[in-house]
C-alpha cells in the first residue's frame, strides 16, 4: 500500500551518490518526476534502502534517472532490498533497456530548421545519385542485350506492354475525354464574353497536343504503373526472390527491370496519342453541343494546327516513360523485408514519379518556347 510521504532524492556529500527515500509510487508520480528531472547529471551511485514503498511507476523513474543497465546492477548489488522489490527493479530495468532511449522532443528553432533543411538536401542528393547510378545500370544492361539479342525477354516484354499499356487505355481515354470537355466548356464560357467562342477549338487543340495529352497520360502511368512495379519487385525482395536470382548467376535488372522499362517506353507514346484523340473528342463534343460549331469547322481548325505542336508533346513521352519505370523499379529494390517498407516505397515511387514528370515537363515547355518550337 502506498504511504503518505512522497519520495525524495538526497545527494550525499561526495556529490555523486543519491539516496532515494519515501514512497516511489504512482500516487506521487508528478512530484517524483520533477525531482528526477531536476538532477542535472546522472549519478554514479544510487542508494535504494530508504525507499518505503515502490511500484512500477517509481521503478520506471529510477530507470530513466540512471539507465536500465545501471539500475539492474544497483538492484543486484543491494542485498538489503526485499526480494520482491529487487525483482521489480530488475524487471523494469530490463524492459527499459529493451525499449531503448526515447526520441528527443521536436524543436522548431532557427538552428533546428536549418538542420532539417540540410538533412533534406543531403537525402535528396543521395537519392538523385542513386537514381543516376540505377539509370546507368539499366542502360548498360540494355547495351549488353542489344549486342546479344538472344538475351531479350520478348514474352515478358509483351506481357508488360499489355498490363501497362493496353489495360490502361480505358482510364486514360476517359480522363482525357473529361478534361478535354472541361477545358472546352471553360474556354467557351470565357471566350464567349469577347465574341471569340470559335477559338475554343484552338484552345483545346494546342493544350492537348503540347501538354495535356502526354502529361495526363504520364501522371496516370506514374500512379498506376510505377506503384505496381514497386509493389511487385518489393515483394520479390521481401521474399528473397531477387537474392535467389543472384545466387543462380542471373541479373535481376535484366530479368525484372529491363522488360518493364522497355514496355513503358513503347506504350506511353501510344497512350499519349490516344489521350490526344480522346481530349480532342471531348472538346469537340462541347464545341458541337454548347458553342454550335459544326463538325466540318472543328476538323478544319484541327487540321490547321502545325505539326510541330504535336511533336513537341509526343517527343517528351519516351523520357517520361523511362523515368517513371526506372523510379518504380528502383523503389522496389530499396524496399525492405516488411509489408510496411513495401507500402512506404510504393508511395514514394508514385510521389517521385509525378514530381519528376511535372518538373521535366515544365523544363521542356520552357525550352521549346525559347527555341520557337
Amino acid at each position: 500500500m502506498a504511504g503518505t510521504e512522497p519520495g525524495q532524492l538526497q545527494r550525499a556529500d561526495d556529490g555523486q551518490t543519491l539516496r532515494a527515500t519515501g514512497d516511489w509510487t504512482l500516487t506521487h508520480y508528478s512530484a517524483l518526476r520533477r525531482s528526477t528531472r531536476a538532477i542535472s547529471s546522472a549519478p554514479t551511485q544510487v542508494v535504494l534502502d530508504g525507499i518505503q514503498h515502490l511500484d512500477t511507476a517509481g521503478a520506471t523513474l529510477l530507470a530513466e534517472l540512471v539507465g536500465g543497465e545501471r539500475l539492474r546492477q544497483i538492484a543486484g548489488n543491494s542485498p538489503e532490498l526485499p526480494e520482491a522489490r529487487r525483482a521489480l527493479l530488475i524487471t523494469v530495468a530490463n524492459a527499459m533497456a529493451d525499449c531503448g532511449t526515447l526520441p528527443p522532443e521536436t524543436r522548431w528553432g532557427p538552428l533546428e530548421l536549418l538542420a532539417r533543411m540540410g538533412k533534406a538536401l543531403t537525402d535528396a542528393t543521395a537519392k538523385a545519385r542513386l537514381l543516376i547510378g540505377f539509370i546507368g545500370a539499366v542502360i548498360a544492361c540494355a547495351g549488353r542485350c542489344l549486342i546479344s539479342p538472344r538475351r531479350w525477354r520478348f514474352t515478358a516484354l509483351l506481357h508488360h506492354m499489355e498490363t501497362t499499356g493496353l489495360n490502361a487505355v480505358p482510364i486514360v481515354a476517359l480522363l482525357t475525354f473529361a478534361v478535354g470537355a472541361v477545358i472546352a466548356y471553360l474556354g467557351a464560357t470565357v471566350l464567349g464574353q469577347f465574341g471569340a467562342s470559335v477559338y475554343t477549338i484552338d484552345l483545346v487543340a494546342y493544350s492537348f497536343l503540347r501538354e495535356f495529352g502526354v502529361l495526363i497520360t504520364a501522371i496516370v502511368m506514374a500512379g498506376r504503373t510505377a506503384s505496381a512495379f514497386t509493389a511487385h519487385i518489393g515483394a520479390m525482395n521481401a521474399n528473397e526472390e531477387l537474392d535467389a536470382l543472384r545466387a543462380q548467376g542471373l541479373d535481376p535488372v535484366e530479368l525484372e527491370v529491363l522488360p518493364r522499362v522497355l514496355a513503358v517506353v513503347l506504350v506511353l507514346p501510344m497512350l499519349s496519342f490516344i489521350a490526344v484523340l480522346a481530349g480532342l473528342g471531348g472538346g469537340g463534343l462541347i464545341a458541337l453541343t454548347v458553342v454550335d460549331i459544326p463538325v466540318s469547322r472543328f476538323i478544319t481548325a484541327i487540321s490547321e494546327v502545325p505539326l510541330n505542336h504535336f511533336l513537341a508533346g509526343l517527343v517528351k513521352a519516351p523520357f517520361f516513360a523511362f523515368l517513371i519505370a526506372v523510379i518504380g523499379c528502383l523503389e522496389g529494390f530499396k524496399a525492405g523485408g516488411s509489408a510496411r517498407s513495401v507500402g512506404v516505397h510504393t508511395t514514394s515511387s508514385v510521389v517521385q514519379s509525378i514530381f519528376v514528370v511535372i518538373l521535366l515537363d515544365a523544363l521542356a515547355a520552357m525550352y521549346f518556347m525559347e527555341i520557337g518550337w
